[in-house]
Parts: C-alpha cells; structure tokens; sequence
C-alpha cells in the first residue's frame, strides 16, 4: 500500500472519531455529576453541588432542616443507573441510614438538565425523601423499654427498678434566693462539695433543676422537710435499676446509671444521650441483652409546629416513613442465693485488708455467693483474685499422692525442717511436736506438715500436680460460668526449689477463692465441680449455663500461666472420699476443732497461711476452704496472718449461720 492511501486511511479515521465524539449524548458527564450529587447527600454538604434554579447555600441549609433530627447519622448513598432524555437525565439515588439498631433503605429519584456543557441538579426534597414536599422536614420519636432484672436463685430481683428521689436545686423556684448560698446549705446537708455545687447551680441556665445526690426512697435519713426549708430545693421522686443495698454483689454485678459521654461515644450509635448503661461486671458484660432496643419512629413534619400540634400528630395524624418495634431486654438468671450473699458481705464488713467469701452448690456448681469484702475496694476479689493457696493446696498434693499408691493410713515422714537446694522449708508456728516424725498422711494433712509434702516432691512430678489440680476442676476453662473469672493456675514444670514450693501451695501456684470453693467442692461431689453463675435466659434448669467468656476472660493481666488445654483425668468417688476423710480430719483431731460445734452435717476443712513478699518474717495470706452437706465456702483474708485464726472465725460464723 503506498504513503498516499495509508494518509487517507488515517484521515477517515480522524473523521469518523470526531463524528463519534460529536454525537456524544453527554452520558459521562451526566454519570460525573450524579456521583457528586450522592457523594455530597451522603456528606450531608451540598454546598458545592450546581443547581437549577437554586442557590446552592439555600439547598444546603434546607437539606440540613430536613435531616436534623436524625443528627448524627448520616446516610450512605448510591447513584444507579443513569436514564438520558434529550438534554435531562433521571438518577436513581438509593439511600441507607442506621437507625437505632435497624436500617432505613429507601429510594428516591434525581433529576439533572444540561445548562451548556454542565449538568445542573434540579431541586426537589422528593429527592431527599419520597414524596417530601417542599417546607416539610422529617421528626424522630424514641420510646426506652425499662432495663431488664438482674434476678438470683429462685429468681429473687437482684437488680430491679428501685424508687429513689433525685434532691437538687430548681432554678425556677429560687425566687429572689441566692443560687449559691441555697446550693451551698444543700450540699452540707446532702455530704456534697459545697463550692464544687454551688459553681454547678450558678453555671445552669434559669430553668435548669441542677441534681446534689441520689438517695434511695427506701431508708433515707434526709427528710422532705429538710429539703424543703432550704430556698430553690427539691426532691424529684424516680426510679433506678439498683441491687437491694449499695454494696450488694457490686464487684460482680455492676452498675447501672446515664451513660456518659464517652460510653455514648464509644457505643457506635447504640446509646444516646439519657439511655441506661452498665458499667463494670454483669451490668457491663450482659450490657445489650437487659438494655433491650428502643422503638423508634421517622415522620415527616412541618417546623414550627406547637406542642398541641405535635401532639394531636402523635396521636395517628403523622405520616410514618420507618419504623423500629420497641424490643423490652430479657432478665438475667443468676445463681446467687441473696440471703448467703448477704451474709457473706455482713462477715466481711468487719475485716480491713482486701478479702473474700464464696460459696457453691457442689451438687450442680451454682455460686449462691461471691463477696468481696470492702478492703477490696471496688475490686472482684472473690472471682478475680490471683494468690498463692498456702496449704488449702495440699488437698491437690494429697490426690497427687494417693493417685502414686498412698492412702490415708501411709506413713509419711515429718521433720521440723527441711532444705532443698539451699533453702529451708519449716513448719507453721505452734506446729504439734507429737505429729513430727513418722506419721499418717492423714494426720500430716490434718495439722498441715510443710516438711511432709515437700518430702513427696520427688514421687509427685510437676506435671503431676497439674494433672490433680485440673482432676479437681481449678486450673481450667470454665465457659459455662458465663461470669469473668480465673480459675487459678498451676505450672507444668517446675524444678528444685520452685517445685518444692509448688507443693505447700506457693511458688507459681495461684488460685481465686473461687478455685479454692471449686476445688474443696469437688471433694463433696466426688467428681469436678463446673461452676455456674449465669443460666441462659428463660432456664429453668439450673445445668442450663449461659455462655459465658471463657473463665479467664476477664482475669486481670498477670504472669500467670493460662489455664490447661485439657483437663486430668476427674477425680473419682474413691479418691474423693479419701480427701474428705483427711479434710474431716482436720476439724476432729487438726487445728480447726472450732468447726467441730456447726450444728448440721459434718465439717471437712483445710487451712492455708500462704506466705508472698521479701518481709522477714514474711507476710501471709489466710486462707481457708470448708464443705458442710451440698456447700462447699472459701474464705481469704489478704495479708491476713494465719488461716486457722483469721479466715476460720469468718467461715465458723458463715457456716453457721448459713444453716
């Protein structure tokens, strides 16, 4: 082909690609302008958007009207497919918005005219929202279902809405009053900050009623008529979700109160200002199940409107555009006993250092309580708490033990001390001189012999010791607990020295004093016990377990190992009744003979004086775990001295009284 005919070739091609341009029907600029018109909808700004026959301020000013009332939400929005029509293009725009905890998809239609070589958007609220006419603008109503029950065994309200009295300054009734002398005499007499509130009161707007304190209706000592001679005070009768007392169960349960700020913040759209939130425990943990959904309503409306007007719309005049059924929460089924519970707590209010009862059913494993004392300061002692055991371990070594041939009649040998690598292990203080030597394992568990345990250290491996620890059901998961605990922890390995101490309950060996009930427990049952706090909802069964975070889950962070994969094998009915013997032992002829007087079934106890610090002497935990008929209790005293003598009056008087 020659250089001519090659030219006209590319000349036709020039041709025929303007003519193609040219017939161009604008298509891609259209699709340019929709995109930018759902992009800035979706942004709620649509002040740089061209319109036809609309300033673009004034469209931006009546599309915020419009949505205010769903502030902050804002929509996703999709631009469809485009359809083309002589100079005007029609878009579909599909919008989406979170509503509460539903969604409202919905969608409208857009219309776009070329102005020259630009597509203006022509303005119209049906945009917006179907069929909105122009002055109209959407309103939102929210109805809060109640918060649901925390209830405890034989469903007893553990939590429920209380009446309680809101006691505060009302602005409006001040008069000719000084705001800051009335906030200041309220605040005396309610135990608030006195300047603190007066700044509160002056800073609130004239119509404001500014809260001092919430007291509960039931049992307060602050009257009405003191309230009432104070100029601007008042008390505003209400109702909270609240536990029978302030301190009931709190470390376990929780709270319920206004959420925050920054729990609003933090909710991702699923709490807004006034809603009821729980913080810490239960409360925080079940959060959405006993908050439930709130009902929420979308409607069209005109601004301006009077509270008659609104509310003869509230009563069927008002065009519904969504919808979202109002959903009450479902009460939360615990296994807590209030009665015990509160028992366990009245023990402990008389002890300074941080401390903790728990009690459980070993024929099912229900917690009926978890008390931790006011020495703990807020803090889950009873579930949480990370300690050595002391000798309430040598209920493991003994398994270990009896599992390697011994049984409860074994000679063991008990020197007054004993070294291992260096170091010297001795007896507890007042230790018996006539159980010293060659005696039973029986009689060395009764009156806890250090150096007798120790001295099995090299038939009982590490690993051994585990092995009994889960065979008991300490040192595991618990997923049916449904509660955040730990469950203690025992290492596989350990040498010399670590090993040695590992067998009187110390070195790496950690337990809660919920482990010490589960591991005391087992021995009663004759089998592991799995513990259980939370029941499914709606069960009757007490075997129904919620599911629950596994039970380290909300173990605080520490060095201490996880717990074991898997689990040894169970403790068996003959094993078990070995330890009862050697734990029944202690009360008849070891140093808990106190325990001897509780009226009902026969006492099994063992102590445990566990020792932590670099103190000489050391410091010591007291300890001590107890089974009495179907209750298996554990009582622990931070740095509280000896187990028999501390924890043993506690657990006397808990036992006792528990009937």
């Amino acid at each position: 082909m020659g250089n001519s005919s090659k030219l006209s070739l590319a000349l036709v091609g020039l041709i025929l690609g303007a003519s193609l341009v040219g017939c161009s029907d604008g298509r891609a600029g259209a699709q340019d302008a929709a995109k930018q018109l759902a992009s800035a909808v979706e942004a709620l700004d649509v002040g740089s958007v061209a319109f036809d026959g609309k300033d673009s301020g004034a469209a931006n000013d009546q599309l915020r009207a419009v949505f205010k009332a769903l502030d902050p939400a804002k929509p996703a929005v999709e631009a469809g497919d485009l359809t083309l029509d002589s100079g005007t293009a029609t878009v579909p725009l599909t919008y989406s918005w979170k509503i509460g905890s539903g969604e409202w998809k919905y969608t409208t239609s857009a219309q776009l005219k070329k102005s020259g070589d630009k597509w203006l958007t022509i303005w119209n609220p049906a945009t917006l929202v179907p069929d909105l006419a122009e002055g109209e603008i959407l309103g939102t109503a929210s109805q809060t279902p109640p918060r649901a029950d925390i209830l405890g065994a034989g469903d007893a309200k553990l939590v429920t809405y209380r009446p309680v009295v809101n006691v505060g300054i009302d602005k409006p009734l001040l008069a000719s009053a000084d705001p800051a002398a009335s906030a200041a005499k309220l605040a005396q007499l309610v135990g608030a900050d006195p300047a603190a509130y007066a700044q509160q009161v002056q800073a609130a707007g004239p119509e404001a009623f500014v809260a001092a304190i919430t007291l509960r209706q039931d049992g307060r000592t602050i009257t009405d008529a003191q309230i009432a001679e104070i100029p601007g005070a008042r008390a505003i009768a209400d109702q909270l979700p609240l536990a029978p007392t302030r301190t009931f169960a709190r470390a376990l349960l929780g709270t319920a109160a206004e959420a925050n700020a920054e729990q609003i913040e933090k909710s991702g759209g699923a709490l807004k200002a006034g809603d009821t939130t729980g913080t810490g425990g239960l409360q925080q943990q079940y959060d959405a199940q006993l908050r439930g959904t709130d009902g929420i309503q979308v409607y069209v409306e005109k601004p301006g409107l009077t509270t008659e007007q609104k509310q003869a719309l509230l009563n069927g005049g008002r065009r519904v555009l969504f919808q979202l059924e109002i959903k009450a929460g479902t009460a939360l089924k615990t296994t807590l006993d209030p009665n015990l519970q509160q028992l366990a707590e009245g023990i402990l209010g008389k002890v300074g250092p941080a401390s903790a009862i728990v009690a459980l059913r070993p024929s099912t494993g229900a917690v009926l309580a978890a008390a931790s004392g006011p020495g703990s300061n807020g803090y889950d002692t009873a579930m949480l708490g990370q300690y050595a055991p002391g000798s309430i371990f040598k209920i493991v070594d003994a398994l270990a033990m009896l599992r390697n041939g011994l049984t409860p009649e074994s000679a063991v040998d008990c020197p007054a001390t004993l070294t291992v690598d260096g170091r010297t292990f001795k007896n507890a203080e007042g230790y018996p001189v006539s159980s010293l030597g060659s005696v039973t394992l029986r009689d060395a568990f009764a009156h806890s012999c250090n150096t007798a345990f120790i001295n099995a250290r090299d038939q009982v491996s590490q690993a051994q010791l585990e092995s009994a620890a889960t065979s008991l059901g300490v040192a595991v998961e618990a997923p049916g607990l449904g509660a955040g605990a730990f469950l203690g922890s025992v290492p596989g390995t350990a040498e010399g020295t670590g090993h040695a101490a590992s067998m009187i309950g110390q070195g790496k060996v950690l337990m809660s004093p919920l482990a010490a009930a589960i591991m005391a427990g087992s021995v009663a049952k004759g089998a592991p016990v799995t513990p259980q706090l939370v029941l499914k909802p709606n069960a009757s069964d007490p075997a129904t377990p919620a599911a629950g975070p596994t039970a380290s889950a909300a173990a605080p962070s520490s060095s201490a190992p996880a717990p074991a994969k898997t689990s040894g094998t169970p403790v068996t009915a003959a094993e078990a009744a070995s330890l009862a013997d050697m734990m029944r032992a202690v009360v008849t002829s070891g140093h808990t003979g106190f325990l001897a007087s509780v009226p009902g079934a026969p006492v099994g106890a063992k102590t445990g004086t566990a020792e932590f610090g670099k103190d000489n002497p050391p410091k010591t935990h007291a300890w001590i775990v107890a089974v009495h008929g179907d209750l298996a209790v554990a009582v622990f005293v931070e740095d509280g001295g000896l187990g028999a003598t501390t924890s043993g009056p506690l657990l006397k008087e808990f036992l006792t009284a528990a009937g």
